[in-house]
Parts: C-alpha cells; structure tokens; sequence
C-alpha cells in the first residue's frame, strides 16, 4: 500500500453498521449507518469541504473480494472523528436521526 503523506482513506466498511469491529467498523454502532454507498460518502466529503478523491475499483483488505472503493481526504484531525462526522451526515441525507 503507497502512504500519501497529509491524507487518510476512508472505506464504507469503517462505517458501515453491519460490520464489527475486527472486520473494519471504526465508529460505534449507534453512530454507524446501514451499507454505506461509495456514492454518499464522496457527496458528504465534498459537502464537508474535504476534498474527495474516489476510487472505486478499490477494495478493503479485511475483505478484498468486496469492491467496496474508498475515499482519499486530507487529514486534518482523527480518522474516527471525521468518520462520524460522515456517518452523523449520510444518517442526516436518509432522513434518520
């Protein structure tokens, strides 16, 4: 895997409800949200002014025959804090609380 120094990856398994810990969940459960589309993670990210980069054909290690995609965003603070901040928008655009 090729670090770029100032960014973070974001994969839909890290905040996807269904997905455990071990397996790559990385925000609480209540905090989580159901199948995470590639699609509203990258609408929220450019919505959050971090300037998405997406790649799709991507897929997460943890389970590589998923091509789940992921999203490359600058890093400006932890990697769980801007994660529930995607997940609190996504569960916001659905309509959940």
């Amino acid at each position: 895997m090729v670090r770029k120094k100032g960014k973070m990856i974001i994969w839909p398994p890290n905040i996807d409800q269904s997905k455990s810990r071990r397996n790559g969940r990385i925000v609480p459960k209540r905090a989580s949200v159901k199948n995470p589309k590639l699609s509203e993670i990258a609408d929220v990210a450019q919505k959050l002014g971090l300037n998405p980069e997406v790649e799709s054909d991507k897929s997460y290690p943890k389970s590589w025959w998923e091509h789940s995609g992921r999203i490359i965003i600058a890093k400006e603070t932890k990697k769980s804090e801007v994660a529930k901040q995607i997940a609190k928008e996504i569960k916001e655009l659905r309509g959940h609380s």
